[in-house]
């Protein structure tokens, strides 16, 4: 076997950020230079990445099959995965200054998360590929019930609720995985990935079996239905910077598994399936939701829907898949920091009503609110998103699927209603007397009857207009890097 060094420093800087992280916690005992060593080592993993590279040879080899192999797409998830554990840090800054969390703690299981995400991308094999998936998740079943105190007995209750509901479900889909990676290796002989076939002979159904069990364990994983029962339940539970972690490193983590799996096998029919019913059903429900966080859940829901269609093209449409899959987590993550940023320290996501005119009160807030809503719903200034969902149709019909396309389309229209309805929100006017408001402390100031709008709608549309012109074109930038 021979061991490329430099080729998995990427997966050194990330595991060594957990010790790191662990040693000061144990000997410094201080919650700065515990949270300082996650940002260095997370900034230290997505250097390694981009030092290392995408085009070195592979490593772990035996037999001419190797179990790490990097690649474009590991490089720029390595990243992502490493910044996000960054910006969820950044998020819970005030929060754990505040003692909701113990720092040492947090900090340790987000290094590991971060960790087991490095793996999935440059897995190479269905072992390291299934226990780098379950290195991402096993942290955040603490994470998401982890605090000492809640500012409400509520919330303390639901983040239990959440943690558990999580766990059960995640070892479900573990079980399942793992039972359709056992089928594949008994009707193939094969663990890697390159040498992954459909069977033959006798073993063919076998190995069809296998697949669709890998296909439907890692689809618990992005939340896709009909197994998405236990998104939104613990994203509302969990405390706002682990639910953006989990609506977009988690969910990331799931579609490069399965993008593992359905670029090698014969999937499409369950893939397309999975997506038609993702989108559909999530972008229905969401149009029914009163509570920030579960338009959120669900409207991720629904994003899995559109990179699963994708990815029902096979290889082809892999890389269009990925790159949509970035650009909705950064996106969401951005979202979710608007979210967590009109919200007081450790609060949960609130009640729509509680955003009701946080446009016009902090409108810089907003505005970075009101961008990541358009990108999500493909509307002009938010060009990323819209280029992201083109760059998905665009596969679809060159590969024949026409009717996959449409259904993209038709569900991407019906995300708009949901969406531009929270973003008007934000500058609707202030509650008329009688409406009982979920938060007073958060509308307060906002019942001022003569408070201008034309300032927030022009900060809203000078930052819409930048981050347009700077991320407009970075979908096909990324997909031509990619392919």
């Amino acid at each position: 076997m021979t061991i490329d060094q430099v080729a998995i420093l990427p997966l050194y800087a990330a595991s060594g950020t957990a010790i790191l992280v662990l040693l000061a916690d144990l000997l410094v005992a201080r919650r700065a230079v515990t949270m300082g060593a996650l940002a260095l080592g997370g900034i230290a993993t997505a250097v390694c990445a981009i030092a290392v590279g995408g085009s070195r040879a592979p490593t772990f080899c035996a037999g001419g099959e190797c179990s790490w192999v990097p690649s474009p797409i590991a490089v720029v998830t390595a990243v992502l995965f490493a910044g996000l554990t960054v910006g969820v840090l950044a998020l819970s800054v005030p929060a754990l200054r505040l003692g909701t969390a113990p720092a040492g703690e947090f900090c340790f299981l987000l290094a590991s998360s971060m960790t087991g995400g490095v793996v999935i991308g440059y897995s190479g094999d269905l072992i390291s590929l299934i226990v780098g998936l379950e290195t991402l998740t096993l942290p955040l079943y603490v994470l998401v019930g982890l605090r000492r105190f809640a500012p409400r007995e509520r919330i303390s209750t639901a983040g239990a609720s959440a943690s558990i509901t999580f766990f059960l479900i995640s070892v479900i889909s573990t079980a399942i995985a793992l039972l359709g990676a056992a089928l594949n290796y008994a009707a193939t002989g094969a663990i890697h990935l390159d040498r992954l076939i459909d069977g033959y002979g006798p073993a063919a159904s076998v190995a069809q079996v296998g697949v669709a069990l890998l296909v439907i364990g890692f689809a618990f994983k992005v939340a896709a239905v009909p197994l998405h029962a236990w998104a939104p339940p613990t994203y509302e539970g969990a405390p706002l910077p682990i639910a953006a972690y989990l609506s977009t490193a988690s969910k990331l983590g799931g579609v490069l598994a399965l993008a593992a799996i359905v670029s090698r096998l014969d999937a499409a029919a369950i893939t397309a399936a999975l997506a038609v019913l993702t989108m559909t059903v999530g972008n229905l429900v969401a149009l029914r939701q009163d509570r920030m966080v579960r338009l959120l859940a669900w409207s991720s829901i629904a994003q899995a829907g559109y990179v699963l269609a994708a990815l029902a093209l096979g290889g082809p449409g892999v890389q269009a898949a990925i790159v949509y899959a970035v650009f909705f987590m950064i996106l969401e993550f951005v979202a979710f920091a608007a979210v967590v940023s009109l919200r007081p320290v450790a609060a949960d996501g609130g009640d729509m009503l509680a955003y009701r005119g946080a446009g016009r009160r902090s409108p810089w807030r907003g505005a970075a609110l009101v961008l990541a809503f358009a990108g999500l719903a493909g509307l002009p200034p938010g060009l990323a998103g819209l280029f992201a969902k083109v760059t998905v149709v665009d596969a679809l019909i060159d590969e024949g699927w026409g009717w996959l396309a449409g259904v993209v389309a038709l569900n991407a229209v019906i995300g708009l209603a949901y969406y531009v309805r929270a973003a008007a929100n934000l500058y609707a006017g202030p509650p008329k007397v009688g409406i009982q408001v979920v938060d007073p402390e958060l509308l307060e100031g906002a019942t001022h009857p003569r408070l201008a709008v034309a300032r927030p709608v022009a900060a809203a549309l000078i930052v819409a207009a930048a981050a347009a012109v700077v991320l407009g074109f970075a979908p096909q930038l990324l997909f031509d890097a990619l392919s």
